[in-house]
């Protein structure tokens, strides 16, 4: 926890100085079947996005770490995506809210299938928290891209709006979860799913967004 407590410090110093520096981002690995690795150009995109338009500084190659691993706290922000069966370990669920609660941060791209499970898994994190429905009007949404109406709508899936749903720790955001709109496939490069790039452009500037109120509010 000291040890993610320490990289953050650094991130938010190296900011405020204007200092070159960058940070990596990560996948989360996890078992269970689903395919975790399944918007494998995802966030290279993102990254790339947000360091130009947001000014971040995020290393442009992201890693890839397993939920149980002693490595996830070298890095404040990871995404975990996929379309089935998610499976933490007891051992595994601590860790990551070890992590959780030590100041990281983990983005969920509902990938279309992933909803039951990862519910079901993240009550072995925090059985004592709920996911809570951000309204439209909440700041993730505005800042610094505007979104009048909250999440965007980016694959229809079962045709059900956008809802963006967030746990909290002590106040403060550890958790948001992108249902019903797959930010992940919307950062895929443009050949992978054929998106118009206003689509794609919405994606990115969400996901620019949840960057932006994580690392830089």
């Amino acid at each position: 926890m000291k040890k993610l407590i320490f990289i953050l410090f650094l991130f938010f110093t190296t900011i405020i100085s204007g200092q070159e520096s960058s940070y990596k981002i990560a996948l989360l690995k996890y078992n269970g079947g689903g395919d975790w690795y399944a918007n494998p150009t995802s966030l290279t995109n993102l990254i790339q996005f947000a360091n130009e338009k947001i000014h971040t500084n995020i290393d442009k190659e992201y890693a890839t770490v397993a939920v149980g691993s002693s490595e996830l706290f070298n890095y404040p922000f990871v995404h975990i995506t996929g379309h089935g069966n998610i499976l933490f370990s007891e051992s595994e669920a601590a860790n990551l809210r070890k992590y959780l609660e030590g100041g990281g941060f983990l983005e969920i791209s509902d990938n279309y299938g992933l909803d039951k499970y990862i519910r079901r898994e993240m009550k072995k994190v925090f059985p004592d928290l709920n996911f809570v429905e951000l309204p439209s009007s909440h700041p993730i949404f505005h800042t610094p891209f505007n979104f009048p109406n909250g999440l965007p709508k980016i694959h229809e899936h079962d045709g059900k709006p956008a809802q963006g749903f967030a746990i909290f720790f002590q106040g403060r955001m550890v958790v948001f979860y992108d249902y019903e709109c797959d930010l992940g496939d919307g950062w895929e490069d443009p050949e992978v799913h054929h998106d118009s790039e206003e689509t794609r452009l919405k994606a990115l500037k969400m996901g620019s967004n949840i960057l932006y109120h994580i690392f830089m509010k």
